[in-house]
């Protein structure tokens, strides 16, 4: 997956990764010419004593050594250019691909893992192809090299080099072997500690509310001493690696010294091509600690890989038809837009033993209010989500003015549809640019409206700046019934043929749930609206009323006439208020 993802996503830089090879190809064979250099120095110049030739090989040394930096300059800066794209494109595809999943890919993954996956896994990633281009390039090129520099200064002290490079060889991948499941283990790690601070963070209120920080306090040391176990073991044995990759290179220029010493001794060898071999010795030992650094990372880096390959060969469940035609040409000459309708739909989540839904018909109408009601788990929140296509049907249909909603663009669907959730999420921004999530171009006069309608416009005159007043991520720093009242707000700017209302009065107290449905009938006269709620006095005016039950629905009319014929919604009605005020 790794050599995958480097070749997509590195392939728009073929340039500057040509540059990066030529250079350090140039900048490898400078440092390989230095030790020649400096043996004929000592060979030519100081043992004969010709001030001349040391001073003109010195200068041709400072030559080298100039290009040489020039070179390696140069290859990082376009090298360290090329990694920080590669890691831009692979998170813009990333969060690309995440943008389309629906719910149920979004659920597999959970978001704390895929928020590792588009910054750490690709962080781990892009390093390695930084390291790459500023140091991995060298490694062969100096290697080989090395060999054939080492072979033309004495080719029988380079007998040496069939042990040593083979012994570090095998003790590097010893210990890489063993490294490759921790590093595996360590990601996962990660998510679940990424997922545990998240959880903690999101429910500070709940955690102190119910005295639990002891407890939730215990979760994260279990988590946190898990990943700590596991880098601690990583740790260890790249503590061994270096050691034994020293301890290599020094009994190398011991053995080197030892036998260089008696070629010189008999006269085989100069003192001058000693050092350059023992340089070259260095430069192969060195190539070979090189690779055992990006060895290190590499495992690792293959396994983000992975991770990230996951994410981006995983398909949606919900897919753009092939062949979608704009609502609007679709309607031509069609009934007035809204009419919502879904036929015997069915739905269930994969690996489940029963369906959420099975066989829900209803009908909603413009210009009527469909509230639909249930115990809690009746697969209420469920059916709205298929109207959006948050989930697909796995059975039947959902049509809007009798075209199947599978068939049309998904952005021409969602801009018809207002949707408030059961959990209305703010954005990080202002009053005025969260409500502008509905309608881009929309006034400031239209932003009042919406939220006179919603019941917000008090508390938003009440703060400071007004639309212009700061809203945190989440919404955080506003009450749960504000919440709820902005997500209303913020679909009413859109004018949408469509409204969905998932339980979004619930954090409402009575007086303000009445005058803000009151204020919502002529806004949405022209409207389809749905409701779903479990308070019966959000939906007993409703035009209709559809009760679910176990997924299937149980009874359909309005307030009075399930009174009379729906025992399931009589018992709802009967566990929130008396029989006289029911009636």
């Amino acid at each position: 997956m790794l050599i995958r993802l480097l070749r997509q996503y590195l392939r728009p830089y073929t340039r500057p990764i040509v540059i990066v090879l030529v250079l350090q190809l140039i900048q490898t064979l400078a440092t390989l010419y230095l030790p020649s250099l400096n043996a004929d120095i000592i060979d030519k110049g100081i043992a004969v004593g010709d001030t001349g030739y040391i001073l003109r090989t010195g200068g041709w040394m400072l030559v080298v050594s100039l290009v040489q930096v020039v070179c390696a300059v140069v290859a990082v800066y376009f090298g360290a250019r090329a990694a920080m794209a590669f890691g831009r494109d692979v998170r813009e595809a990333l969060f690309t691909r995440v943008q389309v999943f629906s719910a149920q890919e979004v659920g597999k993954f959970g978001a704390p893992s895929l928020i590792t996956r588009t910054t750490n896994d690709v962080q781990q990633v892009q390093m390695v192809v930084l390291l790459t281009f500023t140091i991995m390039v060298m490694a062969p090129i100096m290697l080989v090299g090395g060999v054939v520099m080492a072979l033309r200064e004495d080719v029988a002290l380079s007998r040496l080099l069939i042990v040593i490079v083979p012994v570090l060889g095998l003790a590097v991948g010893l210990i890489i072997s063993r490294m490759i499941p921790y590093f595996r283990d360590m990601q996962k790690r990660i998510d679940r500690i990424n997922a545990v601070l998240r959880e903690q963070i999101t429910g500070l209120r709940v955690i102190r509310a119910f005295v639990r920080e002891r407890r939730e306090s215990e979760r994260f040391d279990v988590a946190n001493t898990a990943l700590f176990d596991t880098s601690l073991r990583v740790g260890k044995l790249m503590a061994l690696m270096f050691p034994t990759v020293m301890l290599v290179m020094n009994a190398s220029s011991v053995a080197i010294m030892w036998f260089g010493a008696q070629r010189i001794d008999s006269g085989q060898m100069q003192i001058g091509a000693l050092t350059a071999f023992l340089s070259y010795i260095m430069y192969i030992l060195m190539a070979v600690m090189i690779a055992t650094m990006m060895f290190v990372m590499v495992p690792r880096a293959v396994v983000s890989a992975e991770r990230i390959g996951e994410v981006l060969d995983t398909e949606s469940t919900v897919l753009e038809p092939a062949a979608a035609v704009p609502l609007v040409a679709r309607l031509a000459g069609a009934a007035p837009a809204g009419v919502l309708e879904l036929r015997d739909a069915q739905f269930r989540y994969p690996g489940a033993e029963s369906s959420v839904l099975r066989a829900v018909s209803l009908t909603a109408m413009p210009g009527r209010i469909t509230a639909i009601i249930g115990s809690t788990g009746s697969g209420k929140t469920t059916l709205l989500s298929l109207i959006p296509r948050l989930f697909d049907v796995t059975g039947g249909a959902v049509l809007i003015d009798g075209v199947d909603v599978r068939e049309l663009e998904l952005d021409d669907l969602w801009s018809r549809i207002g949707l408030v959730p059961q959990k209305p999420f703010l954005f990080s921004g202002t009053v005025a640019s969260n409500l502008r999530y509905g309608k881009a171009d929309a006034t400031d006069a239209e932003l009042w409206h919406a939220l006179e309608v919603a019941q917000a416009r008090s508390f938003v005159e009440a703060m400071p700046k007004g639309l212009d007043a700061p809203i945190s991520q989440g919404g955080t720093n506003v009450s749960g019934g504000q919440r709820q009242r902005l997500a209303i707000a913020r679909a009413l700017v859109k004018r949408p043929p469509i409204y969905l209302f998932d339980d979004s009065f619930s954090a409402l107290d009575f007086a303000t749930d009445a005058a803000l449905r009151a204020a919502l009938v002529p806004e949405t006269r022209a409207a389809t609206v749905v409701i779903v709620a479990q308070r019966v006095s959000t939906i007993r005016y409703a035009d209709q009323i559809v009760v679910l039950d176990d997924g299937e629905v149980v009874g359909v009319g309005t307030h009075l006439e399930l009174m009379e014929s729906s025992q399931t919604y009589r018992e709802i009605v009967l566990s929130q208020v008396t029989e006289e005020e029911a009636a």
